[in-house]
């Protein structure tokens, strides 16, 4: 069997443009939590839109709990959004049409966070990797085979392991294993959910290494969720900033990282080791954060960043500011950029 290879493109994202195969529309997810009588409503992820281009890597960052993981589930499918839309390959795959949804979960695939429990420990290697090609009912059994000793191939693992089990591996082999079965179906989307945080460091950089020789190789497209900025810097085309439940800043990785717009990202790379950053440390001792990210049980009005925003003015706790388009490489929801930007 042999992979198809797309095309990488700068081309800018637009609505109806063919080279965006996966789009997201003011996507919103949401969660009841505490017991009756006194349930809440978290807002997880409140209105997120973004295009993935094809071959492209897109980089997501944010605190935790801001919803780059509840964002991933729902690029892949394994939720669904209370609001907005996924376009597929030009069609919405949210319309609830079981053959739509089916074309998304084959296309779109997830490498999840921890190796350990994302494979069944009861099942070999081959059944794992070879798993989604049998519930898709794709070949012959010895024709699935073939296609799981070429997996393991790509992934840099030896045809000599497929009869063992997870527990035989290390963390890394174990990680490669789980990249190996998101590739089975020829997916055009990668969705990775901080791949590397559970394994050794020594053992990250060569995972990191894999991703982005499969997406060169294979024109794969791979949305990369992490906290390292270091390792979302050296793999991803585009960054996309998140802080509680929407999209701070977006916009080219060398953009983002050298002239950051947003208060938010200026203070989150204020935060990383003086190594990670390109700026020449201009950040390092005036963006300091002060307090937590306010409750998404109950977050505040206009800018949600604004309780902690050292450019906050009466507009920021009354207007939310779109995300709108400050430069030709980069979008930004905040009322002044352009005077964060020249203050940066």
């Amino acid at each position: 069997m042999s992979l198809p290879v797309d095309r990488k493109t700068d081309a800018p994202v637009a609505v109806g443009d063919q080279d965006v195969v996966l789009r997201a529309d003011d996507l919103a997810r949401g969660y009841s939590v505490g017991s009756f009588p006194r349930r809440n409503r978290v807002s997880a992820v409140d209105g997120v839109s973004l295009g993935l281009r094809r071959g492209e890597v897109l980089g997501i960052v944010g605190e935790s709990g801001c919803g780059k993981s509840t964002l991933a589930r729902m690029l892949v499918g394994l939720e669904r959004p209370d609001r907005g839309r996924l376009v597929y390959r030009g069609d919405d795959v949210t319309a609830g049409r079981r053959r739509d949804r089916q074309r998304l979960r084959d296309g779109v695939q997830m490498i999840f966070q921890d190796p350990y429990a994302s494979l069944d420990p009861r099942m070999t290697v081959l059944d794992i990797i070879a798993e989604p090609l049998a519930a898709t009912g794709s070949g012959t059994r010895a024709e699935r085979r073939d296609r799981v000793a070429e997996l393991l191939g790509l992934v840099g693992l030896s045809t000599e392991m497929m009869s063992r089990f997870p527990h035989q591996f290390s963390g890394g082999q174990r990680q490669r294993i789980g990249i190996a079965r998101a590739l089975a179906l020829h997916p055009d989307v990668l969705v990775c959910d901080e791949p590397v945080s559970a394994l050794d460091v020594s053992v990250q950089a060569q995972v990191i290494n894999l991703l982005s020789d499969l997406q060169r190789r294979l024109g794969v497209t791979i949305v990369f969720i992490a906290h390292d900025l270091s390792v979302v810097r050296h793999i991803a085309d585009r960054v996309a900033v998140m802080y509680l439940g929407r999209i701070a800043e977006i916009g080219d990785t060398d953009t983002i990282y050298n002239s950051p717009a947003h208060p938010y990202t200026q203070a989150l790379l204020s935060a990383a080791p003086p190594s990670e950053r390109s700026n020449r440390g201009r950040l390092a001792d005036r963006r300091i954060l002060a307090g937590e990210p306010p409750s998404p049980v109950n977050p505040p009005s206009g800018c949600r960043f604004n309780p902690r925003c050292w450019m906050s003015q009466d507009i920021c706790h009354h207007n939310t500011p779109l995300l709108r388009e400050i430069d030709t490489n980069r979008h930004t929801a905040c009322h002044f950029a352009e005077e964060a930007l020249r203050r940066a």
